[in-house]
């Protein structure tokens, strides 16, 4: 008797503990991951976003890119519109962010800094687990890029004709063709924080390429088999794996972006490029100077690829959270290089603060106005330079 009674409270005990368990896996830690994210994705202005007539009609006849935005590590429908973060598809329309580059975030080391971080630690896995990712996502960063490449194709599966996914020069003429007859379609194509996901395996480019990628960066916060991060240790140049990995994109048709690599890997890599390279997002020395922005020497490297420099629009790049803070660095790039070789890189939804959210985009377009831009250079700067680079490198 006394055996049984002890049988029936250990069942009822662990019956007891796997619903709190079921409980915390499906109420409490999505709600946590949820508090991240709208604490970490900030704006400080919030809409209604308000510009003159004549900023406002301009604004809308644009066709606006922006080369970085990490919606896709947040569990976030992109069809809804949220009063958190700072992407979603309705913002964007809103603020006629016509073509986003969905970069993905795969591993972010603990205490993360701008000057020296390791890759010993990540805070990825926990919110990968909180928000329900794949299991296997949790123990592969190959497997964490190709499940948010997913999220984006279902997502433009359920956009229906509202929003594409450029993958070939093909596509994007036929996007360009659709704004300029009037149609207010949206696009995205998808780029990699870090080529960590790559694992070591060089066969891992075309994995990431036909799971539809088309550009990457070689590190994020930490080296990796490529090379030095400018927030890592070695603050190395390019390994020969790296130099085996971008030549392999170029010959694919993927954009080689510099963003987070070390001085001497943006050298190796400006020496070594036959195809116009991008820094998806970041600022420059010559506003806003410390180890995240980029020196004269490199902002004319890009220039002289044929590239362009996606000016961030957060406090590190620009050293002030506001539209005039990033229209000063555009400035500097265009007095530096012209205005060919500028462009945005917003950096939204990367865990940082910034003046607006993605329907607030026609605030640089009115602090350009004021700055005396042209109409035919903001056209320019707000995604005609970022649509030519795409037109040039993009796979036929």
């Amino acid at each position: 008797m006394t055996k049984n009674l002890w049988t029936k409270k250990y069942r009822l005990f662990f019956s007891i503990l796997i619903v709190l368990l079921l409980v915390v896996y499906y109420l409490i830690l999505p709600k946590y991951a949820a508090n991240i994210d709208a604490k970490m994705n900030d704006a400080t202005g919030q809409p209604p976003y308000k510009v003159t007539e004549a900023a406002q009609n301009l604004h809308d006849s644009l066709i606006v890119a922006d080369l970085h935005a990490d919606f896709l590590l947040w569990n976030r429908d992109f069809l809804k519109e949220y009063d958190y973060g700072l992407v979603d598809l309705p913002r964007m329309q809103k603020g006629n962010l016509s073509l986003q580059a969905f970069t993905i975030v795969s591993k972010v080391p603990k205490g993360l800094n701008i000057h020296k971080n390791t890759a010993d630690t990540d805070q990825i896995t926990l919110l990968a687990f909180a928000q329900h990712w794949p299991f296997k996502s949790l123990f592969s960063l190959k497997e964490r890029a190709l499940f948010q490449a997913e999220k984006l194709h279902d997502f433009a599966g359920k956009a229906g004709d509202q929003f594409v996914i450029i993958k070939s020069k093909g596509d994007l003429a036929d996007f360009v063709n659709l704004r300029n007859a009037g149609k207010k379609v949206s696009a995205g194509f998808l780029g990699i924080e870090g080529a960590q996901i790559l694992e070591g395996d060089i066969a891992n480019v075309k994995v990431m390429y036909d799971a539809g990628f088309r550009m990457m960066a070689a590190t994020h916060f930490f080296d990796t088999e490529l090379g030095g991060s400018a927030h890592g240790v070695s603050l190395g140049g390019l390994t020969d794996f790296g130099r085996e990995v971008f030549k392999e994109m170029q010959e694919r048709g993927m954009l080689i972006d510099i963003a987070h690599a070390s001085p001497a890997m943006i050298d190796d890599i400006l020496g070594f490029a036959s195809t116009p390279i991008v820094s998806s997002h970041t600022g420059v020395r010559g506003t806003c100077d410390n180890q995240r922005n980029l020196s004269d020497d490199h902002i004319k490297g890009i220039a002289k690829s044929g590239g362009v420099v996606g000016i961030g629009f957060w406090e590190t790049a620009v050293c002030e959270t506001s539209a005039a803070a990033i229209v000063r660095a555009i400035k500097y790039v265009t007095g530096l290089v012209g205005v060919d070789h500028v462009a945005l890189g917003s950096d939204f939804d990367g865990a940082i603060q910034t003046p607006f959210d993605s329907g607030g985009m026609a605030l640089i377009t009115q602090e350009l106005l004021k700055e005396g831009f042209s109409e035919s250079d903001i056209r320019k700067i707000m995604g005609e330079n970022t649509i030519r680079v795409l037109a040039q490198v993009l796979p036929d």
